[in-house]
């Protein structure tokens, strides 16, 4: 048994973290700048704790009480309609990094984990829908995500300096476009495969058969399940694997593909409206998964239509239910 803080608990992901820990026995220190309430998911079990992680006294506070691993997931972010329209406040997550760094260093904690993202890699390799899978390599020389990607990618350096010069186990993986249930699907912080859902089904029930869609369509992702992102983050954190590292499915597809994908869950088929001035990233992105495979002999596996009627049933049931009590939105929380 382990004793571990979880920054940024209260999210997606780390709501489905700090439930994987205390369901291996672990006991968990769960942090969050959002009220309790709020939470996407509350564990009893966890010693949870509201606090704004971008402040100094705040991140000591956290980091108290003889912890033996950090896991940050803490990050003012969101899917691409929030990230190309909020550049200062993703760029102003590197105070949240910075301080827990200090702060582990400080209270002595051996090991640290950062989640990027694989909106540090080079803007020129993902012109093309085709894309050719980034590997790590491909971050440098640095043309990352404007805004949020130059905050992820400076923050990577900082857990490398502190490891080589603070002997602080620092890790990072780059996340590829996580996704699952309890997690954002509405508010404008919402990823495409939960918007998607959330479009599709706001459709059936209103009796309107139209969808809007951002871009032509045409821009093609890969998509992980959450399953095998809590995975693939363990086995990271646990391993001999100094250099960042990618934690995304390979399974790549169109934005029109993944809607097909949902129409077909959904039993529908709706009339699209593409929406070419809306957000809608780089054209292509895709993750290598030559080292991941290499280093643990394994890669997030989940296919992408299994995770999607997942995500898909359970937003249902949230509408459902808000629909049922005439409230507009169940997540809206951040």
């Amino acid at each position: 048994m382990k004793k571990i803080l979880v920054g940024g608990a209260g999210g997606f992901i780390g709501g489905h973290l700090v439930g994987a820990l205390l369901q291996q026995g672990h006991q968990v220190g769960a942090v969050d700048k959002k009220p309790l309430d709020h939470w996407y998911q509350r564990h009893a079990d966890a010693d949870s704790k509201t606090l704004d992680l971008s402040l100094k006294e705040a991140c000591e506070e956290a980091v108290r009480g003889g912890y033996d691993e950090i896991y940050n997931l803490a990050a003012d972010m969101g899917g691409m309609g929030f990230i190309e329209n909020n550049k200062a406040l993703c760029m102003l997550s590197v105070l949240i990094n910075t301080h827990l760094l200090m702060a582990a260093k400080k209270h002595g904690v051996p090991r640290f984990f950062y989640s990027s993202s694989a909106c540090v890699y080079n803007g020129d390799k993902q012109r093309d829908f085709n894309i050719t899978a980034l590997k790590e390599a491909d971050a440098y020389p640095a043309l990352p995500e404007d805004g949020y990607g130059w905050e992820k990618l400076f923050s990577e350096r900082m857990c490398r300096h502190f490891r080589e010069d603070f002997g602080i186990v620092t890790r990072v993986s780059r996340y590829h476009n996580v996704y699952g249930p309890h997690g954002t699907y509405d508010g404008g912080r919402e990823k495409a495969p939960a918007a998607i859902c959330r479009k599709v089904i706001t459709a059936i029930q209103n009796g309107q058969p139209v969808i809007e869609i951002w871009g032509s369509g045409e821009q093609t992702r890969s998509f992980m399940y959450i399953d095998d992102c809590v995975k693939g983050t363990q086995m990271l954190m646990n391993s001999d694997c100094a250099e960042p590292l990618n934690i995304g499915s390979n399974e790549l597809v169109s934005i029109n593909q993944l809607v097909d994908i949902v129409e077909e869950i959904a039993g529908v088929k709706l009339q699209r409206n593409y929406n070419l001035s809306a957000p809608k990233g780089v054209n292509g992105r895709n993750s290598d998964n030559t080292l991941i495979k290499q280093i643990f002999n394994w890669e997030p596996g989940t296919k992408l239509r299994d995770g999607l009627e997942k995500t898909y049933r359970w937003i249902y049931d949230e509408l459902t239910v808000a629909r049922k009590e005439g409230r507009v939105s169940t997540v809206n929380r951040y």
